[in-house]
């Protein structure tokens, strides 16, 4: 990216961060769509990294909710199923109710697929039950080199005194058993020991990240912040159960990101805590009950890698190198040791703000006496630059459309994009 002038940006009006616009994002790199297949030059890749089948608790065949992925525009997809990888003979009792296999949906798969594809078998209890397809299967049938791209992965789904803890732990080789803990911290802490050690066995990379931390309120943000293996954490998850914009004494999943932030960045700058990385996912389930508690398609990441595959996706991941988004594209974001830079790739007819979300201060204040999450600048269009004017800790952007999602997390959801932190002095952490 071309250097961003020098100015002031922070508080100034929307119509001044306005000017900036096209000499500040003259300079980024658009990634447009490229043909499937390696690449010298990097370009976005769109997946989910939290989906549930019948693996676990979600209401589908393996193979179905591949196929939703694959013929929705989904580069690459991991599957997540509850404490389980999708691996050896397991089969799931045909019937009607939670964790079983619907009749009408075991009929729905031998029309698409034959019935030489799916298997059933008589149970010794009496009816029937379903052979679920296995990691392996899934990829003979779905995957394509440059195409589309399966990822196995775990829910590692613990608590702590009733509340539920879950990381996702992908591109893991075995399952994970939850480890608990004597405290929220403690858990949290011998979970991603336990991931990162897997990553050490294998040889290749994996990615630990704390799912919806609202979700019965299962992870404050205190909590969160002092963890700080924890690089990455879900902004957005689509299941309509997990309370993203928190309530009357609980911080939204937004506030919880800029109280981290803050926290590592000013109180925590002694000991050099990493910031943290947002994804945005669906966390879906249902895929027979459109609209419903947890649909696919509202919520994914989108990765700038080289090729698509489990090393370049992971390191893109690793690196903080994509966005979090529930509908709106982006056609660059560059963080530079000057600022922030975000161009959309807008849809017809559809009106964009820019918001650049921040907080203001120096390694080793006190949070408590800062204002933490403030907007910082606001432009309407879909070009904006943010420069550094010296006092930030660290500055985002959130993108957010005129359009409602069509199947959103709550009423009036309305699609957004939300980028990593850009932190003066550290464009590449």
């Amino acid at each position: 990216m071309r250097r961003l002038h020098p100015g002031q940006a922070g508080r100034r009006p929307a119509v001044a961060v306005a000017l900036l616009l096209v000499a500040g994002l003259a300079g980024c790199r658009s990634l447009a769509p490229a043909p499937p297949g390696p690449s010298p030059e990097p370009r976005w890749f769109r997946g989910n990294v939290h989906t549930h089948t019948l693996w676990s608790d979600g209401d589908s065949a393996p193979e179905a909710v591949v196929d939703w992925y694959a013929a929705h525009g989904y580069d690459f997809l991991v599957i997540s199923d509850h404490n389980i990888l999708p691996e050896g003979e397991f089969w799931r009792q045909i019937g009607v109710g939670y964790k079983l296999a619907h009749p009408e949906h075991v009929a729905e798969l031998r029309a698409r697929y034959g019935e030489g594809a799916v298997a059933v078998r008589p149970r010794a209890a009496g009816g029937e039950e379903l052979r679920l397809a296995t990691m392996r299967e899934l990829r003979t049938r779905f995957e394509r080199p440059g195409g589309f791209l399966l990822l196995t992965a775990e829910e590692i789904s613990d608590r702590f005194e009733g509340r539920p803890i879950h990381h996702g732990a992908v591109n893991v080789g075995r399952k994970i058993a939850p480890p608990g803990g004597a405290t929220v911290r403690e858990l949290m802490r011998r979970t991603l020991a336990l991931v990162a050690a897997e990553g050490r066995r294998t040889g290749r990379p994996v990615l630990g990240h704390l799912n919806h931390p609202n979700y019965e309120w299962g992870v404050a943000a205190e909590d969160l912040a002092a963890v700080v293996e924890e690089r990455f954490f879900e902004v957005y998850n689509g299941l309509r159960l997990v309370r993203n914009e928190g309530d009357a004494t609980h911080r939204s999943s937004e506030a919880i990101w800029d109280h981290v932030l803050a926290v590592r960045l000013a109180e925590m700058a002694d000991v050099e805590a990493p910031p943290l990385w947002a994804l945005a996912t669906d966390d879906a389930h249902d895929f027979r009950e459109i609209p419903g508690v947890s649909n696919p398609g509202r919520g994914w990441v989108v990765v700038r890698a080289t090729e698509l595959t489990p090393d370049a996706i992971l390191s893109g991941l690793l690196a903080g190198d994509f966005y979090a988004s529930s509908g709106v594209a982006l056609r660059a974001v560059e963080r530079s040791d000057e600022g922030l830079a975000v161009e959309v790739e807008p849809a017809p007819g559809v009106a964009y703000t820019i918001r650049f979300i921040g907080t203001r201060g120096r390694p080793g204040d006190t949070v408590a006496d800062l204002a933490v999450g403030e907007t910082l600048a606001e432009v309407s269009g879909v070009r904006a630059v943010y420069r550094f004017r010296g006092d930030e800790l660290y500055v985002r952007a959130v993108v957010v459309s005129d359009r409602r999602h069509p199947n959103g997390y709550a009423e009036g959801d309305r699609e957004t994009a939300w980028t990593q932190p850009a932190l003066p002095g550290r464009p590449g952490r």
